[in-house]
């Protein structure tokens, strides 16, 4: 939800500048060849300050040098012939649009009520705003492409770090996770397409309401509005689902159609090119006790097998462990999603593997246990503790990677900054004088080039 309400607000802001430009918007910069508005800053100060509550004093200071790096990275790209290709510009615009609709249940009329403009309107509004935005992402790649560090540098970065400001680092762990989704056994899997198929008379034989009849049957969110997914592109559906979506007819009723999530019927609403309206009837299989308990003895087995040292946790990963999960790609590791690494700190864990590990030695598996999987069916997983590490000072033997990374981070910047003041000396620079009180700005207030309002 945060990231639908950043989009409204950037659309959003950006539109009530539009219409004020008139009004309010002047030139207070140029570098090179490409002007820096009035407008350009307002807006960033509006935004910050919707996400962040009141800003400091000096933030436009700061803002205002922002924006002049970029434009600074996006004259010196036209120089360098940096080219962003259209398909390129129109995918990752059509992505953002997408995105926004579907917290809209893709509800088109929606959108454009909201924005006052139709889609095309509001693409057209931001497509040189994003192609300047790639561009500057690109020259921005392209300056740091060779800029890496080596072991010895990693290691004067954090000897230049006094002891006493060192980072304390909690203590951390590594899971890894074997996962099986139990099956559904042959009666409950036929009960449920018979059922299906019952409905699905009722609608095409009896004449009877797909939406009514998704209200009283089908097993997920959309029951309440009748089955309606609302408008979708390809690749937003499971492939199941959409191949047999897309072989619809307008207002065609599909065969039982199975996914990983149940079994379906499915009714083709509407096609606009290649966008579809659908809705659906979604019978939710049960899983009965049994098939729950053969799920945990199978786990159990392949828990055996690795004790015995009859097979490594890796080789069981690609083996048994389910191929959706993203730890099956990592060797069953799992990852810390607010780091993008495999370490997590205890209070980061989900409840249940933190309960779990809590008492386990290092390299021990645990006993199988029951989970809520990504659509709330029940799962059960394996973990293995892999690695844990006491509270401590942060030390190259233990955090090597994380004292890489921030070095990387710093020589980076080191490069941009003179990369920039490099550039500076080159370029034609132009400050408005209402950013006189800006002290990081003098660097770019060069005497020949610097111009009053």
């Amino acid at each position: 939800m945060r990231v639908f309400v950043f989009c409204l607000l950037v659309l959003a802001s950006t539109t009530a500048f539009a219409q004020q430009k008139a009004v309010i918007d002047k030139v207070v910069g140029i570098v090179g060849g490409e002007l820096i508005l009035l407008s350009e800053v307002e807006e960033q100060h509006a935004l910050m300050s919707a996400q962040n509550g009141q800003l400091p004093e000096k933030a436009r200071c700061g803002i205002m040098e922002s924006i002049m790096v970029n434009k600074l990275m996006l004259n010196q790209a036209k120089l360098d012939s940096v080219e962003v290709a259209d398909t390129e510009v129109e995918a990752q615009l059509n992505a953002r649009i997408d995105r926004i609709l579907s917290f809209m249940n893709g509800d088109v009329s929606q959108f454009e009520a909201y924005y006052g403009q139709s889609i095309n309107e509001v693409k057209e509004q931001f497509r040189e705003d994003l192609r300047n935005q790639i561009t500057v992402e690109r020259m921005r790649s392209n300056i740091l492409s060779s800029v890496t560090v080596t072991p010895s540098e990693v290691k004067k970065f954090f000897n230049r770090v006094p002891a006493d400001s060192l980072p304390y680092f909690n203590s951390e762990v590594e899971v890894g996770e074997i996962v099986h989704k139990p099956q559904v056994n042959p009666a409950e899997r036929k009960k449920a397409i018979d059922k299906l198929e019952k409905i699905r008379e009722r609608i095409v034989e009896g004449g009877e309401d797909f939406a009514e009849l998704a209200q009283t049957f089908s097993d997920d969110a959309s029951a309440r509005v009748g089955g309606d997914l609302g408008w979708a592109k390809r690749g937003k559906f499971v492939p199941e689902f959409e191949a047999a979506a897309y072989r619809l007819e307008d207002n065609e009723i599909s065969d039982v159609v199975e996914s990983e999530f149940g079994f379906h019927l499915i009714q083709l609403l509407e096609r606009r090119g290649n966008s579809i309206h659908v809705r659906h009837i979604l019978v939710k299989p049960e899983i009965t006790d049994a098939d729950l308990e053969k799920a945990q003895n199978h786990l159990d087995s392949i828990r055996n097998l690795i004790m015995w040292d009859s097979i490594s946790f890796s080789l069981a990963v690609k083996r048994y462990s389910n191929e959706d999960v993203q730890s099956y790609n990592n060797d069953g590791r799992i990852i810390n999603p607010a780091t993008g690494n495999t370490f997590f700190e205890i209070g980061d864990l989900d409840p249940d593997i933190y309960f779990t590990i809590d008492t386990m030695q290092v390299e021990s598996i645990s006993a199988p246990f029951e989970f809520a999987g990504p659509t709330g069916e029940t799962m059960y997983r394996i973990v293995q503790l892999q690695s844990r590490s006491s509270p401590h000072r942060a030390n190259l033997q233990q955090d090597y990677s994380k004292i890489q990374t921030a070095a990387i981070e710093s020589k980076k910047n080191e490069f941009v900054n003179s990369w920039v003041e490099d550039k500076i000396n080159a370029t034609y620079i132009s400050v408005d004088g209402i950013y006189d009180g800006c002290p990081n700005l003098e660097l770019w207030k060069k005497k020949d080039q610097y111009v009053k309002p």
